[in-house]
């Protein structure tokens, strides 16, 4: 554990100019990283020292003793969070899963105090993973965990799935597992350029070795599609918004993937869960994706829409946005 918030520590608490000097917080980060690295910062501290960060009895009403119980049990998620929390939004909704059963008053300071978003600040989310499988699903699967540049847009992502499980380990090309077994005998003589090429064989062939915990893992590629939300394209107004509201969401998890068809250019249409959350619910009620009705007649998608359309959020803050299907259309048409 105190190895990950070292990590997290190096690469969150330092400015990155010198004028970021006159933006640091009480933990001496810039304003824009205060919250997530100063919070990582002082679980690690607590874990060497059992000691709770000064200056934080000032913003809570509990004892030091009730603090000292409340990082013991943020110490605890941290640990088991895959992977920690990243952002501003996430951490928070650690903080307040954590302590829910506590007084509302010392979970909001505990908030304030890191500079992270309160509870009323959060997206509301209604949906959770189902319980069991939803009707129509054909097959679901968990990913490795996800690159950033594997998101193409606010709808679509690449991921890969170990072949060891089990409705993987079946249908493995007989060339990929010869090919697998190749390059690692070449990688162990130091023959790069063997293992280079027969790597680019595994790639054509729709599979890729992936480094995940020091160790290789033979995966198979899928590219998804988002079930039933339509985003800006990456050339429209708000579309890299939008990519880059994906990429918070699934970069650096395992998804939890449930596949409903397969569309015309070859993607899985499916639902995608990250670490509990309906990624679609949260695209929609952000305002950075469309209900994309034509194909989806969920009404709990409408209502999600109409919530950020209503509070103006997102895309939604222009008057008429151009829905991306009509966008593809005039580029086909020449417009």
């Amino acid at each position: 554990m105190g190895n990950a918030l070292r990590i997290i520590c190096g690469n969150c608490c330092k400015p990155t100019t010198a004028g970021d000097s006159e933006s640091l917080g009480h933990h001496g980060v810039s304003a824009a990283t205060v919250g997530v690295s100063a919070l990582a910062q002082d679980l690690l501290h607590f874990e060497i020292n059992s000691q709770v960060p000064q200056g934080l009895g000032k913003h809570v009403v509990s004892s030091k003793k009730a603090q000292a119980n409340w990082y013991r049990k943020l110490l605890e998620a941290w640990r088991e969070a895959r992977p920690p929390p990243k952002t501003a939004e996430e951490a928070s909704r650690l903080i307040i899963q954590t302590l829910k059963r506590h007084h509302k008053a010392d979970v909001e300071g505990l908030l304030a105090f890191y500079g992270l978003p309160l509870p009323h600040a959060l997206v509301q989310l209604s949906t959770g993973v189902p319980t069991s499988l939803p009707h129509g699903v054909k097959f679901e699967f968990q990913t490795l965990p996800v690159d950033a540049r594997a998101v193409a847009d606010g709808d679509t992502i690449t991921v890969y799935v170990s072949t060891a499980d089990p409705r993987e380990s079946s249908c493995v090309p007989n060339e990929v597992q010869t090919a697998a077994v190749q390059r690692s005998m070449a990688r162990a003589e130091r023959n790069y350029e063997e293992a280079d090429a027969l790597h680019k064989k595994i790639i054509e062939a729709g599979y890729r070795v992936i480094f995940v915990q020091n160790e290789e893992v033979l995966a198979r590629k899928y590219r998804i599609r988002l079930r039933g939300i339509d985003a800006p394209e990456s050339k429209m107004p708000y579309g890299k918004e939008s990519q880059e509201e994906l990429v918070k969401l699934v970069e650096g998890k395992c998804l939890r993937i449930f596949v409903y068809t397969v569309d015309r250019y070859g993607r899985s249409v499916g639902d995608i869960y990250s670490n509990g959350i309906f990624v679609q619910e949260v695209m929609l009620k952000k305002g950075f994706a469309w209900h994309y009705d034509t194909y989806d007649k969920r009404t709990e998608l409408a209502q999600w829409e109409a919530e950020a359309r209503m509070k103006r959020l997102g895309l939604w803050a222009a008057k008429n946005p151009t829905e991306p299907w009509e966008w593809r259309k005039a580029r086909r048409e020449g417009h």
